[in-house]
Formats: structure tokens, C-alpha cells, sequence
């Protein structure tokens, strides 16, 4: 991280190059001198973009039988997990990143029930074999 000096080091040393190659009027360097050290400075520091909020209208439009849309990409997906774990998100923190309810659908509602049939296609599958074995 670089100190208040190296900062001002480093300013000075830009300054100086571009007012070697450039005209620049007395009475602009001082505002020359202001934006070059603030943008240094401002470096420093990374800028955080202001997440905006969803309305309640949009979270419920978010959501759709077959799809829910991601409010990080704004692209439909069947399941967010994976799109979320990508990224680096955990559902909570998407949630809560969002302002979303605890109750938020991470898979729609259309994939879900799919899944849910073959899950008893393949449960009622294996109950015949243990029945068969047993007999």
C-alpha cells in the first residue's frame, strides 16, 4: 500500500512529464495538480458498486414456472445454485446481497417437480428389486 509521499511522489512525477510535453497555463496547474493526486488516491481504493435493491414486483416476476432470473446477470435459469456458486455466492448471501425473502426459490418450480418424478421413478424401482429379492 502506498503512503501519503509515494502518492504525492508519484503525482509530481507525472506532473512534471506532461507539463515537459504539454502547454499548460499557470493558473490551470493547480487544478492540474488536484485531479492528478485524486486520481491516485482514488486508486487506492477500489470502488464498490451500489447494489440496487429489487422492488417487490420484480422479485415476483423473477420468478417463473419454468425459470427463475437471476438478478446478477438478469438470464433465466432452472436452478440458481450452480449459476450462484460461479460466482462465488452462497444462496444466503445472494439473498441477502439482493434483499430477497428467506423463502427465495432457488430451483423453479416446473424443474423441481420434474426432478421429483424421476427421483420416484427410480425409488419405485429399487423397492421392486428389494421386494424381489426378498422373495
Amino acid at each position: 500500500m502506498q503512503t501519503r509521499t509515494d502518492t504525492i511522489a508519484l503525482a509530481a512525477k507525472i506532473l512534471t512529464t506532461y507539463v515537459a510535453r504539454n502547454a499548460v497555463p499557470a493558473t490551470g496547474l493547480p487544478e492540474l495538480i488536484r485531479i492528478v493526486h485524486g486520481s491516485i488516491t482514488g486508486l487506492q481504493s477500489p470502488r464498490v458498486p451500489a447494489v440496487v435493491k429489487p422492488s417487490d414486483a420484480q422479485i415476483h416476476a423473477s420468478i417463473r414456472p419454468d425459470t427463475l432470473v437471476s438478478f446478477e446477470d438478469g438470464k433465466p435459469y432452472k436452478a440458481l445454485r450452480r449459476h450462484l456458486t460461479l460466482r462465488g455466492l452462497s444462496p444466503e448471501a445472494y439473498r441477502t446481497k439482493w434483499g430477497l425473502p428467506v423463502d427465495y426459490p432457488l430451483v423453479s418450480a416446473a424443474y423441481s417437480a420434474r426432478r421429483s418424478l424421476i427421483s420416484r421413478a427410480i425409488g419405485r424401482g429399487q423397492r421392486l428389486r428389494l421386494q424381489q429379492a426378498a422373495e
